[in-house]
């Protein structure tokens, strides 16, 4: 398609992907925003501008933004919790053992924030987000479930589907992307 000749309306528009020749061949097009879906990157890779700290997509008690995932929150804080852990893990620990794990530790001491505080200050660090309002011993001791919430609510603001869990995410991240199949001796017509 010719971008420098005026469509129907009279405009010129672009090519999707904001330069003025098309995509080298060979590199993936896949749908807005897959592609920058990204799993919590390392350290070095994360600073923004002038290394400073990121900052919370939205508040601690800013529960009302996902009314669904608070009313789970609200009846079942293990399942938001597992979801967190899971993705804040990078896989390696499972949605279901995560949420079982914190509904035991809530019934057997009453005190599941002890072991929610540790993925809130893992997650923190992680995205480099800053200890705020408080200390995150005193945020789950308070505000148990609107902490989970605002944890659940800033992986999906970068872009995580929650429901994917982690393996979910880097599938849904890979898409677009094909590679040739594999060819094993004694496979021919």
């Amino acid at each position: 398609m010719d971008y420098s000749k005026p469509t129907d309306d009279g405009q010129k528009y672009p090519p999707p992907h904001g330069g003025d020749l098309p995509p080298p061949v060979g590199t993936p097009v896949t749908p807005s925003g897959i592609n920058d879906i990204q799993p919590i990157p390392p350290p070095s890779a994360r600073r923004g501008h002038g290394g400073a700290p990121g900052q919370w997509s939205t508040g601690l008690f800013d529960c009302v933004e996902d009314i669904p995932n608070t009313c789970v929150t609200f009846w079942c804080p293990c399942i938001t919790f597992g979801q967190v852990a899971e993705i804040v893990d990078r896989g390696s620990t499972s949605c279901g053992a995560s949420g079982a794990l914190y509904t035991i530790i809530a019934l057997v001491t009453g005190w599941p924030c002890m072991y929610s505080c540790f993925y809130r200050t893992k997650m923190r660090r992680q995205l480099e987000l800053p200890e705020t309002p408080c200390p995150d011993i005193l945020v789950h001791g308070c505000c148990e479930p609107c902490a989970l919430c605002q944890e659940y609510r800033e992986l999906t603001n970068r872009g995580f589907h929650m429901s994917l869990g982690w393996d979910g995410n880097a599938d849904k991240q890979n898409q677009g992307f094909t590679t040739a199949p594999v060819v094993e001796r004694g496979m021919s017509r």
